[in-house]
């Protein structure tokens, strides 16, 4: 099962024309400039995933993804539109999740609870450095964090399985080569128990290192297995750009494993690491997300090669660049 569509309309950045996006089974990769909604995309599909799940009596709406400062719905709908005609909805082409974000039309689903989707996504702030009495504190007080970055100290949290697969134990030993060591935690705190023994805090380590050890600690807990999603936000924050070739080996790995996954990044190296390496053009689906030449409007263009994107903002950044090298 994978995500195949996703409708928006008049929610946040999304607003005056409904935003329509097809998705590949494979790899996803959302750019675009600063404030095109690519995290609020990220965010409305993983709030969709958790209503999949049968044993939820109730999902999270979709403004706990957000800050506290988002807790009010009016600050995340468009003024001035009819509640009918504020909504996302989410398909897997049998299936659909339609949330209208009011408590008059609510949420509208066809099979969706039950589908159990399995789902993980990575924020763009490290968390687990942070986690030492973090949840016990979360629940007594009303803390300045989003279910995102909540939900990604739980998953990590989880107890390890007893086995992973074959492809995963190739992808754990990959991992364990580059951050020294394997992810454990003890008392609440996580740490990289090094190759000689010893045991370093992650609040010490290198972020970068923390981002592929907290990748490490999801797939040994076995929560990026077939049929799974993972949402990642800027993978490529922090990361020194040498380890990106091994970054990119991995998602398309996960990728042939059965998992779904979906990528909002600023990087044009990145991006493209993940097209030239891939071993069919379908594993790759990029999504461009642009305004229009009035700027009221967000527009999508969705293509396999970075060079059929127009415009590609993060592309002409990088010729930009190179433009001024050669001048010199």
């Amino acid at each position: 099962m994978a995500i195949k569509s996703m409708k928006v309309l008049n929610i946040m950045a999304f607003h005056q024309k409904e935003l329509d996006l097809q998705f590949g089974d494979g790899i996803n990769i959302l750019i675009g400039e600063n404030g095109m909604g690519k995290t609020t995309l990220l965010k409305m599909i993983y709030a969709a995933l958790q209503y999949s799940i049968e044993n939820q009596t109730s999902g999270k709406e979709l403004i706990h993804f957000f800050s506290n400062n988002l807790r009010d719905f009016s600050q995340m709908k468009y003024p001035g539109k009819e509640k009918d005609t504020c909504y996302y909805e989410i398909s897997d082409g049998q299936h659909f999740f339609k949330d209208y974000l009011t408590k008059e039309n609510g949420i509208v689903s066809e099979g969706w609870k039950g589908l159990n989707i399995q789902s993980v996504f990575i924020p763009t702030t490290e968390m687990l450095s942070h986690s030492k009495g973090f949840l016990a504190m979360n629940q007594k007080y009303n803390m300045p964090f989003d279910e995102t970055q909540i939900d990604i100290i739980v998953n990590a949290s989880l107890p390890e399985t007893r086995k992973v697969s074959q492809s995963c134990e190739i992808i754990l030993k990959e991992i364990s080569e580059v951050i020294n060591g394997k992810v454990v935690q003890e008392d609440d705190t996580f740490y990289i128990v090094k190759n000689d023994g010893r045991k370093i805090d992650f609040s010490l380590e290198a972020e970068g290192m923390r981002k592929l050890g907290l990748l490490w600690k999801l797939i040994r807990n076995g929560l990026l297995e077939k049929d799974s999603v993972l949402l990642w936000d800027e993978p490529e924050a922090n990361l020194n750009p040498e380890l990106y070739p091994l970054v990119a080996n991995i998602l398309l790995a996960l990728q042939k494993n059965g998992v779904q996954i979906f990528l909002a990044t600023h990087s044009y190296n990145f991006a493209k690491y993940l097209e030239i390496r891939r071993t069919e053009r379908e594993q790759v689906f990029i999504h461009n997300l642009y305004r229009n030449d009035s700027g009221k409007e967000i527009m999508s263009v969705s293509a396999y090669k970075m060079e059929d994107l127009e415009p590609n903002h993060i592309m002409m950044a990088d010729n930009q660049l190179l433009d001024e090298v050669y001048n010199m």
